[in-house]
């Protein structure tokens, strides 16, 4: 018996009919990115070219993307979150498109990955509590390197203090606190600050030799508030860590300001000593503004400050009451 034939069903190559529409209304093709960006109303350019910057960025480092260039962005949402604003950017490129989320830290993600923006803001906001949770000892790039070993201490002390569960273990952060502070005041210290007449405190007169770095880089009747700040800080933070380290069933809490007063003595003493050490004009002698940049000029072998209100450059060691002009 013959068997049957298989009926195979062809796709028709005919078009469907397209639906037409009722009167005068044509609806328009998708309007490209450059006109787009070109048209937009409300938009920061400051802020978008922070965002294309640190984009770009980012991909320069990647061979295979270095050819890909931002088309189109747009803030889209800003979330506040414990005080933080987290602003959301929709960012086409001639490639793909991209989330990126500015607060706290810049970071860039995959539409195709995370097509939820509310989603995203939530992993976002997660893995940023989780790269906080790992203490850092300074954001300020000078201090970081100008006080490099006490920091790297005061890092070893928070991160057992994150993992002590005993008191003895508390009262060993209090034993690292102050191995912190000694240590800090052995990278600024020097034997020329003592007077002749007076007696070299012992190396472990942490109190002593605070005072006397102190009246170093805090001189003068318009620090006179400056240096009683710095020397009470010191003087309680030692009598606070030591106590730490000799009390009987101590917590965490009791640890947690050991460690906060221990690194308040780094950055108020890092401050007065970077600002001592590079004697950097404190305001514009031009405009009487803050906003003055230490920047290094090779014509002048010197590092200079340059207002970022009016443009005026003035030498490190000119004084806002007589400061003297430098040719860009």
């Amino acid at each position: 018996m013959p068997k049957a034939e298989k009926t195979v069903k062809r796709k028709s190559t005919a078009k469907k009919p397209t639906r037409r529409v009722k009167g005068e209304c044509l609806i328009p093709p998708r309007v490209p990115n450059t006109a787009i960006k070109q048209f937009a109303f409300k938009r920061d350019d400051a802020e978008a070219k922070h965002v294309v910057d640190y984009v770009e960025w980012q991909w320069g480092k990647d061979k295979q993307r270095r050819d890909e260039r931002v088309t189109f962005l747009e803030k889209v949402l800003t979330e506040h979150v414990m005080g933080i604003p987290y602003q959301c950017w929709n960012v086409h490129t001639n490639k793909g498109q991209w989330w990126v989320i500015d607060g706290h830290a810049m970071n860039l993600y995959s539409q195709k990955l995370f097509p939820s923006l509310d989603y995203l803001l939530s992993f976002h906001i997660g893995l940023m509590m989780r790269v906080d949770s790992e203490r850092v000892g300074t954001e300020d790039p000078r201090l970081a390197d100008r006080l490099a070993a006490a920091y790297r201490k005061w890092e070893q002390a928070a991160q057992a203090l994150d993992e002590s569960s005993e008191s003895e273990e508390v009262q060993a952060v209090g034993m690292r606190c102050r191995e912190t502070l000694l240590t800090f005041i052995r990278s600024v210290s020097d034997p020329t600050m003592v007077s002749p007449d007076a007696e070299k405190p012992k190396a472990g007169d942490f109190v002593n030799w605070s005072e006397l770095v102190t009246n170093h880089v805090a001189s003068g009747t318009r620090n006179e508030r400056i240096r009683g700040y710095l020397k009470a800080l010191a003087e309680k933070t030692w009598e606070l860590v030591n106590w730490l380290t000799h009390a009987q069933n101590v917590s965490k809490i009791d640890g947690s300001m050991a460690i906060d007063a221990t690194h308040s003595v780094l950055e108020a003493f890092g401050a007065a000593l970077i600002r001592y050490e590079r004697k950097m004009p404190e305001r514009c002698g031009r405009c009487g503004s803050l906003r003055l940049q230490l920047v290094y000029m090779p014509e002048l072998d010197n590092d200079t400050a340059i207002c970022q209100s009016c443009g005026f450059v003035m030498a490190p060691n000119d004084t806002p009451e007589s400061p003297i002009a430098i040719p860009l």
